[in-house]
């Protein structure tokens, strides 16, 4: 069976990050006939719920971690039943190498037949007690597979990370283990040799090239791919990859660039989809990142989604790059704390470690209401994960201008060039992008 490769964007995911990893997922399958699956690294905001609901398409499974499981060694070999003749068992074992699982009726492991166990059943019986003597091999066969059992084996749960036990499964005298699922059924079964070199989980990256944004144990997996739109600050890897960083304003253009390329056309829920990633990205192509290459993407991306008897039939680019950032705008729908952390990118420059956070509105007066809340959040965030400074940049999507919130910066970002306000938030008029206006504006003075 093949493994197969998760596409997966950055933790704390937006709409880009979502919609292209579906969208590349969609085009390998089809292009390559891969097993491609789309994945996620956190929990979806508010409008990339709504875009994935309008247009009936399911998130990406949720994976947090690279690091193999015992499920991605388990063998999944027959098995029989405590009270089955011992020649079933026979037959299992005689084809995997010398073990054979007994489980009960509800698939809970009872016990192994192995070799030692079935040379301990035949000791018993023909060994040195002279009326056992007479035994024949076929009544052997005809006793319970119970009596052959080995229960003492451990268990382990399929979701468990190998690199925690290892070193437990390698001081063990026995050499076969369960593993069983949340329930305690039967999965499969492990030998200590499988757990030296477990099976990397394969992984594509996109809009992302930072280990610190990408999903944990990122350095257990294989990586085969990157496709991205950001700075580099790529992690190393043990065998050359493709690799793909290009100065558009959107993965999800890249995406679309790659399906043109390949001569074939999404349905009309996966280019709305991409189209949803260009619009939240470029603030609906407003943004200082956009290119004509974001353009491009949208026009044909436009011909693709919305046709007749399509979930987009009723609608243009225009009023669903309205809806689109009207879902994605506002502070009152939820906890400062999720507005904070939920578009959330982490960076290290000049000694600093530090965290940008990012939050439309369709006003900014709306700040001035829950500007004292933000702050709290903004200094607990910080602290709790161990930041120097934390920054929160509230974007108004309809006018382009951002007021921007700092905790405990250094006193080099003084000099940043934004007009303060009264209430000590920064007015930076006519900016719309974190990556490539605030982050600039940062790093600049951090790296003097």
């Amino acid at each position: 069976m093949r493994q197969p490769i998760y596409v997966i964007g950055h933790v704390n995911p937006d709409t880009d990050s979502i919609s292209s990893a579906i969208g590349y997922a969609w085009l390998l399958r089809e292009r390559d006939d891969l097993d491609v699956i789309a994945a996620r690294s956190g929990v979806i905001n508010k409008q990339t719920s709504w875009v994935l609901k309008f247009l009936g398409v399911d998130a990406p499974c949720l994976f947090t971690d690279a690091s193999p499981r015992f499920e991605s060694i388990a063998r999944h070999y027959d098995t029989t039943t405590p009270d089955s003749p011992l020649k079933d068992a026979w037959v299992i074992f005689s084809k995997t190498n010398g073990i054979a699982p007994i489980v009960d009726d509800d698939n809970i492991p009872f016990g192994l037949v192995t070799g030692r166990s079935l040379f301990s059943l035949i000791n018993q019986l023909v060994g040195p007690k002279p009326d056992k003597k007479t035994t024949t091999l076929n009544e052997i066969l005809e006793l319970p597979c119970k009596e052959a059992a080995d229960t003492t084996i451990e268990k382990f749960n399929k979701s468990t990370r190998i690199r925690e036990l290892i070193k437990k499964v390698l001081r063990e005298e026995q050499n076969e283990f369960w593993i069983v699922d949340d329930d305690g059924r039967y999965v499969g079964v492990v030998r200590q040799r499988d757990v030296l070199n477990p099976p990397r989980v394969k992984l594509i990256l996109v809009d992302h090239n930072e280990a610190q944004q990408s999903v944990s144990a990122l350095e257990e997996a294989e990586l085969i791919e990157i496709l991205d739109h950001h700075r580099l600050g790529n992690p190393p890897t043990n065998a050359p990859i493709k690799f793909s960083v290009e100065p558009v304003g959107s993965t999800s253009t890249l995406v679309t660039e790659k399906i043109a390329e390949a001569g074939l056309a999404p349905p009309p829920e996966i280019a709305g989809l991409l189209i949803s990633g260009i619009v939240s990205d470029t603030l609906n192509l407003i943004s200082p990142t956009t290119t004509p290459r974001d353009y491009d993407a949208v026009k044909r991306l436009t011909r693709w989604a919305f046709i007749t008897k399509s979930v987009l039939q009723d609608e243009t680019f225009e009023s669903f790059a309205e809806k689109i950032l009207g879902a994605g705008s506002g502070l009152s729908s939820q906890p400062s704390s999720e507005i904070i952390s939920k578009d959330m990118k982490t960076y290290k420059s000049g000694g600093y470690k530090f965290a940008i956070s990012q939050a439309e509105v369709s006003d900014l007066y709306e700040l001035n209401k829950y500007k004292d809340e933000l702050q709290t959040a903004l200094s607990e965030i910080r602290e709790g994960r161990g930041f120097d400074f934390s920054v929160l940049m509230v974007t108004d999507v309809v006018r382009g201008n951002s007021r921007i919130m700092m905790d405990n910066p250094p006193a080099i970002l003084g000099d940043l060039p934004f007009i303060k306000n009264n209430d000590g938030t920064l007015i930076a008029k006519g900016m719309v992008s974190r990556k490539k206006q605030l982050v600039p504006a940062i790093l600049s003075l951090l790296e003097e």
